[in-house]
């Protein structure tokens, strides 16, 4: 075989005309120290804030401390096979989670790794965990309800798609199992949903899938755990990475829900992390910016404007309270963040008021507009009512000195907060509590017994399931309660209630 020397010689020339070579950097340091979750790296003066290291074993860690002469991380696994003296690599990258429709009935902590027996989470995408929340002009007012299926949030503090409202009350007041119930409600609505876990006991998670897996509803739910037995790392990182997976859904024009349970703990987690670092403590022992922590993630909750999709991010963050106390300085930072809360009071869920919460402090800044029409009909005086029936409660003891208008507010309060109570995991259609609230405040159970408002109220939506399926349809279709509905639901609440005393 002939080789002609001109054909080498080009070839040659070519392949080193077109050669470049791409130099890749790796910052390396030394580890001068290492304990409680947390390490001290010498020698990375280039590395990133929030960027990954790479630590002997395979552990990584995160970049959070960046002083003048180390570098202060958070290690996202054990440290018990790390020792001073330790190599450290810079990797480059920015701390990020898989994000997509992959993650959908699945259970993942706060770095996006599966705790289910469900395999690798095959997601096509990864975002950064911090990101900017969208300015003022790519946002629109909020405007589209999101129904929980409670009737007295529905009815009085109505949540909105992009809202942040907090859930707030002691422990075992039922915070958890509003938001659960949120969930459940977003069943064929197009929500994605998102609850995270923070420092919560495993049995609680457990609990919670397990109520979801039963009603179907973890078919468009992801769980991200970062428990009590999980390292405070883990629980400071998991609600930024139940934003981000929320943030893709929003981002791609459809709707999501993230649920914070709970904040408290998160902020109990980076005061460990912030000690642990030697960061200035301040109120509480709480480093200087914890306002900050949370006000850059609940921002990030949003309805997008339609040149960017249209899609929406609610935010329903939950704190804890001891012994009542919203006045404490995580309550009150948050309170002060979100545009609205939903406060649980002790005392009405252990008289059997469930859910427990208190219409006198609890409010939604977004209000009415994010409400049906047939809602805002029939709920309009709601509110106020029960608000004067709770002060009108203090001298209940003295209802012989009462006039006769002001027994009739209180016995109809008592019947309308009978009526309101509703069943844990057992959401109501928007639909049935317009019905529902509708008989309340037009007198049509001021004359039953409170023991029987139950019963009533059951046995009026049997019956409208079964006879009168065009109200509700009706109701449900044009979100609104027109004069002939209205004449039609009256005369059949009216022939039920004539059906059930008689029954009586």
């Amino acid at each position: 075989m002939r080789i002609d020397p001109q054909e080498v010689s080009s070839v040659l020339r070519s392949e080193i005309e077109s050669f470049k070579e791409e130099l890749i950097t790796t910052g390396v340091g030394r580890v001068i120290q290492v304990g409680d979750g947390i390490a001290r790296v010498y020698g990375l003066s280039d590395a990133m804030m929030g960027e990954l290291l790479e630590f002997p074993g395979g552990v990584m860690g995160m970049a959070h401390n960046l002083e003048e002469d180390n570098v202060g991380c958070i290690l996202l696994g054990s440290d018990q096979g790390i020792r001073e003296g330790d190599e450290v690599r810079t990797t480059g990258r920015i701390i990020q989670v898989p994000v997509g429709e992959a993650l959908l009935g699945r259970v993942v902590n706060a770095l996006g790794q599966p705790l289910d027996d469900k395999g690798a989470v095959a997601a096509e995408e990864s975002r950064p965990i911090e990101t900017r929340a969208p300015g003022v002009v790519h946002r629109r007012p909020v405007s589209q309800p999101l129904q929980t299926g409670l009737k007295c949030i529905d009815a009085m503090t109505p949540i909105g798609r992009g809202q942040r409202e907090l859930i707030i009350g002691d422990r075992q007041t039922g915070k958890t199992a509003i938001a659960v119930d949120a969930i459940l409600n977003q069943k064929g609505l197009g929500v994605h949903c998102f609850y995270v876990a923070i420092g919560q006991k495993l049995s609680t998670v457990a609990r919670v899938y397990d109520t979801l897996e039963r009603a179907g509803a973890m078919d468009y739910t992801t769980i991200i755990s970062a428990t009590a037995n999980d390292p405070a790392p883990e629980q400071y990182l998991a609600p930024y990475a139940g934003c981000s997976m929320g943030e893709y859904f929003r981002d791609s024009g459809r709707h999501a829900l993230v649920i914070y349970d709970d904040l408290t703990k998160h902020a109990q987690a980076y005061r460990q992390l912030s000690l642990l670092l030697r960061r200035p403590p301040g109120r509480e022992a709480f480093p200087g910016d914890i306002f900050y922590l949370h006000a850059h993630l609940l921002e990030r909750a949003a309805k997008m404007d339609d040149s960017r999709g249209g899609g929406s991010l609610t935010a329903l963050p939950i704190i804890e309270t001891q012994e009542g106390d919203y006045s404490a300085y995580i309550p009150t930072n948050v309170i002060s963040i979100t545009d609205g809360q939903i406060y649980l009071e002790s005392d009405l869920f252990f008289a059997g008021v469930r859910p427990a919460m208190n219409v006198g402090l609890s409010v939604s800044r977004v209000g009415g507009k994010a409400q049906t029409k047939a809602m805002k009909q029939v709920a309009g005086r709601l509110r106020l009512d029960l608000a004067y029936y709770q002060d009108l409660q203090a001298f209940a003891q003295f209802a012989s000195e009462l006039d006769k208008a002001t027994q009739a507010q209180l016995a109809r309060g008592e019947r309308m907060v009978e009526l309101l109570k509703q069943q844990q995991y057992q959401p109501m259609p928007m639909e049935e509590q317009v019905i529902v609230i509708f008989a309340g405040v037009n007198g049509y159970i001021d004359s039953l017994a409170v023991e029987d408002v139950k019963a009533f109220e059951t046995g009026l939506l049997n019956r409208m399931r079964e006879e009168c399926p065009r109200i509700l349809h009706r109701i449900k279709d044009s979100g609104e309660l027109d004069e002939e509905t209205e004449t039609n639901l009256r005369q059949a609440i009216e022939d039920y209630k004539e059906k059930f005393r008689v029954e009586s």
